[in-house]
């Protein structure tokens, strides 16, 4: 009996003190806002998508160096997806359900992000997504801090089309085999339709994920050039250009012949490429690291001094790219819409959100739409430097309100707000 009740004493002592100690974490997890990082640090997305992890971590340290949101600090989760779009969906499950987190900052591929959708709809939590992507889309649950098409590839083709573009006739539209280059030559193909542009002037073409061998391809846009003034609209994703840009330099395929605009090759994705062969090929985004202004002079500063402190892998050569930009933004507009909202409840954020401002590197001061979740954003098309950098080449004079259902599609009007 002796026996018993010391057993069932040490037992109230356990279970008091494993009481206490669950206390302590939930009053240290009240402490903290936990966000969540959704990016692939593994597998064919990982040349991208690394950095928008890194550049997160950088951005949720500054905001708690301020003192936080709320006078929380910020904690962040960060999972790895690997570049597998289901597993997304599993992932934000996870941050949302069991985590806890307040918000999820992530995806790159528009397969990815339709993936998660279904979770966020269901859980009513935030994501902010980052990249350019085709449009056709607006959720109550997402903003997208990336460009819709009329703030990139549509921009990109007129400038092509334009006497100082090289008055380009022809099109090629090579892509990766999934929803975001699909939709988006869906979209171009209507737009040069429009511009009086022949079926026959246009040649869609579209590889797998992790594609290496572009030789044939390249061979076969030479042969499509010799018929007329001709450009390449490439949506290729993920460390697939690599080998299309050296086969491109190989080929000895030069801007000056048939110019080449990437929708989702940056500064990031060329540091592992032999830049010297691809100037004057273009890309359009929304911000270059080139650009000159002071909040983009302090932005690079904290982002190489930031590598140079964790010890990223070639810390020593990092660069800056639109979407780190549009993460950089995006977490700062979510805690400025948080301290509003004196709240991280998703209908009172989301309320918050729209009208944010933020002064952005790219230099022009940036406004989240309250009727669609889109970012309004300046358009830039930039050609390659033999240092991997960019020139811009053109720009808008201002930020350009995002049209997420492209007018080129039919049935889209009257579909802008959400």
């Amino acid at each position: 009996m002796q026996n018993r009740r010391h057993f069932i004493g040490t037992l109230s002592r356990i279970a008091a003190a494993t009481a206490l100690m669950a206390a302590g974490t939930q009053a240290y997890a009240a402490d903290t806002i936990k966000v969540g990082i959704l990016h692939s640090l593994s597998g064919t997305m990982a040349i991208s998508e690394t950095s928008l992890k890194d550049v997160a971590l950088m951005t949720i340290d500054e905001i708690n160096a301020k003192g936080g949101v709320m006078g929380k600090k910020l904690e962040p989760v960060v999972v790895d997806p690997a570049s597998n779009w289901p597993l997304f969906a599993e992932k934000a499950r996870g941050l949302i359900a069991q985590d806890k987190v307040a918000v999820v900052f992530g995806c790159w591929t528009s397969v990815s992000r339709k993936s998660v959708l279904p979770v966020f709809k269901e859980l009513n939590s935030l994501l902010f997504y980052p990249v350019q992507y085709e449009g056709e889309e607006l959720e109550k649950n997402v903003f997208y801090t990336g460009a819709a098409p009329n703030q990139q590839a549509i921009p990109a083709v007129e400038y092509l089309m334009s006497k100082d573009g090289g008055g380009a006739k022809r099109f090629v539209l090579l892509g990766t085999d999934y929803v975001y280059p699909r939709t988006t030559n869906k979209i171009l193909r209507a737009f040069l339709k429009s511009k009086g542009v022949k079926d026959s002037d246009i040649d869609e073409v579209y590889t797998p994920f992790g594609h290496s061998d572009y030789q044939t391809i390249v061979a076969n846009i030479k042969k499509f050039a010799a018929g007329g003034k001709t450009a390449v609209i490439s949506t290729i994703n993920g460390d697939s250009n690599v080998p299309f840009y050296k086969e491109l330099g190989n080929a000895g395929l030069k801007a000056t012949d048939v110019p080449v605009v990437a929708f989702s090759v940056g500064e990031e994705e060329l540091r592992g490429v032999d830049t010297k062969p691809l100037v004057g090929h273009l890309a359009a985004w929304n911000y270059f690291q080139s650009v000159k202004n002071p909040v983009n002079t302090d932005f690079i500063k904290k982002w190489k001094a930031y590598a140079a402190a964790k010890k990223l892998p070639n810390a020593a050569t990092v660069v800056t790219n639109d979407p780190m930009e549009a993460t950089y933004v995006g977490i700062h507009m979510w805690a400025q819409a948080v301290e509003k909202a004196k709240s991280t409840d998703t209908n009172k954020v989301i309320a918050a959100m729209g009208g944010q401002t933020f002064k952005a590197p790219s230099g022009f001061t940036l406004t989240m739409d309250a009727t669609n979740h889109h970012l309004h954003k300046p358009v830039f098309i930039g050609e390659i430097r033999p240092d991997g950098q960019f020139n811009v080449v053109w720009k808008t004079p201002g930020p350009v309100r995002a049209n997420p259902w492209s007018p080129f599609i039919p049935g889209n009007e009257g579909k802008q707000k959400l």
